[in-house]
């Protein structure tokens, strides 16, 4: 019997280009904002991309994993606030939270994510590569600009995770306020007095 690669404890061979994973991303990217989540799947994108099945199960679990990283394409890298401080790097990562599930495919996503199983594929591809990216993300800025001395260390860091971002998350996912372009300035702006001054 052949191993299903989408759970191989291991992974041989060479390791899955940059290259490739850019092109997959990019034809996923385009079957879900022009056919939709549905057309979404592995074979479509081998597909559309040229890029083997093995090679594409080696970066994405699922096709529901890939599709979550597609409309996430953009999504501002992991940390590296500098100069620009934490607030202004927190309100540019939400504000792409923002932007993504305003669009046609994110509200589509996430109203799909309102009816799922909590233990479906999809809600766990949601809670990867959508909740705990983005909460890694918030935590690498708060913990670089406390090692700058521009905020004091949170003592709570997963709470403080937890009020930065599941307004945005409740929002989505209940629909009683919209995901409009002052949430992000003032969810980072919450979040800096929550987090306080140094000292």
């Amino acid at each position: 019997m052949s191993q299903d690669p989408a759970i191989s404890p291991t992974r041989r061979g060479r390791p899955p280009s940059r290259a490739a994973r850019d092109k997959a991303l990019t034809a996923a990217h385009a079957i879900l904002m022009h056919e939709g989540f549905g057309r979404l799947s592995i074979e479509a994108v081998a597909q559309r991309s040229g890029v083997g099945k093995p090679t594409i199960y080696r970066h994405w679990a699922n096709a529901s994993e890939l599709a979550m990283e597609a409309l996430m394409a953009g999504f501002p890298a992991t940390g590296g606030a500098g100069e620009s401080g934490l607030e202004a790097a927190l309100t540019a990562q939400i504000a792409a939270l923002v932007r993504a599930f305003a669009t046609t495919r994110g509200r589509q996503i996430a109203m799909a994510l309102a009816t799922a199983d909590p233990e479906s594929e999809f809600t766990r591809a949601f809670r990867n590569r959508v909740i705990l990216s983005s909460r890694e993300a918030g935590r690498t800025l708060i913990a670089e600009a406390a090692g700058r001395g521009e905020i004091a260390p949170p003592g709570e860091i997963e709470v403080v995770l937890d009020m930065i971002y599941a307004p945005l998350l409740y929002r989505l996912l209940a629909g009683h306020q919209p995901l409009g372009p002052g949430l992000a300035p003032a969810l980072a702006a919450g979040a800096m007095r929550l987090l306080g001054p140094p000292g």
